[in-house]
């Protein structure tokens, strides 16, 4: 693991499959970018659950047990292009099914549970597709993208990819 000293930046994912991620690729390679804008890298495109910031590498084996949470497999449904005042590009779901606002919410409590905090802002799901992207022409809509949620990940982020640590299935 590539950590900062002795942390690891970590974060919560919902983590697509191949399909998925092929079919938000096309999302986001049908869009014009400006110059100086970041697409994000193809493999890299997740949903993010709770970021965690940098932990000390040393609790990652608590942190490994401590984040399985149980859940209901859900359908989340993408589709709804949004451009930021900020310049982050990103696509949000259809939707909010309460399975993922449950699944949110008890990730939430395994946070306390371990001694960090959860983020205060509300919770907006979405795959960000590209950073610095003002003026960007984004789709006004594309094919849907269903994806089936049968499991979500501890992902560990270095400087230049990502490593799932472990998925969380569900029972």
């Amino acid at each position: 693991m590539s950590a900062q000293g002795d942390t690891t930046r970590l974060f919560l994912a919902l983590w697509p499959d191949d399909a998925v991620r092929d079919q938000l690729r096309a999302w986001r390679d049908a869009w014009t970018w400006p110059r100086g804008a970041a697409p994000v890298h193809t493999d890299k495109l997740h949903v993010t659950l709770h970021f965690l910031g940098n932990q000390p590498t040393a609790r990652l084996p608590e942190f490994l047990d401590g984040f399985q949470v149980p859940f209901e497999p859900f359908d989340l449904q993408f589709g709804r292009p949004t451009l930021q005042r900020s310049g982050i590009a990103w696509i949000e779901p259809l939707g909010e099914p309460q399975a993922l606002l449950d699944l949110h919410a008890r990730l939430s409590d395994a946070l306390l549970a371990l001694g960090l905090t959860p983020e205060a802002r509300a919770y907006r799901p979405h795959v960000t597709m590209a950073r610095r992207a003002n003026g960007a022409v984004i789709s006004a809509a594309g094919p849907a993208i269903d994806w089936a949620i049968m499991h979500y990940a501890l992902v560990a982020s270095h400087a230049r990819s990502y490593t799932v640590l472990r998925e969380y299935v569900t029972a």
